[in-house]
């Protein structure tokens, strides 16, 4: 069932994908916003049963629902879980802002294209040439395409593959959203936020993506140049701040040659800098993979790079599903 529900899913967005402020954000947002008020009291235990509350919570409502509906009907359940991801996976969820770019840089309106940045990232990027730009764009859309559909299939198959549904889809997308909401009204909306429910979030949410970020990287490099993918995970994932995020992008780097890194690299973990430039010392410091300057061509090069790692995935988990029914 669970390469049907993902498939089906996948074509449902494709014909009807999510506006880019939907009611599904709105209500998360309103959620996530609920438990801090209810349950945050400022201790280390609050934080703890903030979290539980926020992201567990719609998880086991989630897997009550599929039990509910699996007791009473397959096609129901199956339903179910093709509604739970069309609303948590999907390339369309993020890309209306790569779209845009890229529309508008193929336009040659580069202001344009520093404005939708800067509404993307929630960062100031009205100072970057076009070089900085490009490799912004580049590196925030695989970042966002792994959490919004390789991060969301790893565990929507683990759970579903435990009789669970697709609650492991609601678990990840709830862990990550709730490591980017709390840092982001600590850091841009001027509201006093429990330091440690920003660490700990961001601490569990690293924990859950362990494996799906380096599945992510491994099919990067299984689509594109695998030698130097792999090279370029070994050695420049150090050159971001957060293993997970470092990994996937050294890996992608690699797999299409690219030179991504520098300064303020963009991401959607919080503890990043408020704007983005490209000042020479800090290039120093920062470092950048091998590989040549973003080019514009190189924006549908990465597009193709994540649709085919997401093919290979899916014939991986219909092949699975062969041997299971054959066996």
């Amino acid at each position: 069932m669970s390469f049907f529900a993902v498939l089906l899913a996948l074509l449902l967005e494709q014909v009807k994908p999510l506006p880019r402020d939907n009611w599904v954000h709105e209500l998360m947002t309103r959620w996530m916003a609920w438990c801090g008020r209810s349950f945050d009291a400022g201790t280390p235990l609050h934080a703890r049963i903030v979290w539980v509350v926020s992201v567990l919570g719609p998880t086991l409502l989630c897997v009550g629902l599929h039990l509910l509906l699996a007791h009473f009907s397959f096609l129901l359940a199956l339903a179910f879980s093709v509604l739970v991801l069309y609303l948590t996976l999907g390339f369309r969820q993020f890309s209306h802002y790569f779209t845009d770019i890229r529309q508008a840089l193929e336009r040659g309106e580069e202001d344009d294209a520093r404005t939708l940045l800067t509404q993307w990232l929630h960062l100031d990027a009205s100072e970057l040439p076009r070089t900085e730009l490009l490799r912004h764009v580049i590196e925030h859309a695989l970042l966002a395409a792994h959490r919004h559909v390789f991060g969301v299939f790893f565990w929507f198959v683990v759970l579903a593959a435990a009789g669970l549904g697709p609650a492991g889809a609601v678990f990840y997308r709830m862990a990550e959203f709730a490591s980017r909401y709390w840092a982001f009204r600590n850091r841009r909306l001027g509201v006093v936020v429990h330091e440690q429910l920003c660490a700990l979030s961001l601490r569990l949410f690293a924990l859950i993506d362990h494996v799906p970020a380096r599945l992510t990287a491994f099919g990067f490099a299984v689509v594109g140049n695998f030698e130097d993918a792999v090279a370029g995970w070994r050695r420049d994932a150090a050159l971001w701040a957060h293993a997970n995020e470092g990994i996937i992008l050294a890996a992608a780097a690699g797999a299409e040659g690219i030179r991504l890194g520098g300064e303020a690299a963009p991401g959607v973990t919080p503890d990043r800098s408020q704007t983005l430039n490209s000042s020479g010392a800090a290039t120093a410091a920062f470092g950048y993979t091998p590989g040549d300057e973003p080019q514009l061509g190189h924006l549908g090069r990465v597009a193709g790079l994540v649709w085919r790692s997401m093919v290979l995935w899916m014939l991986l988990l219909a092949l699975l599903k062969i041997a299971n029914l054959l066996g």
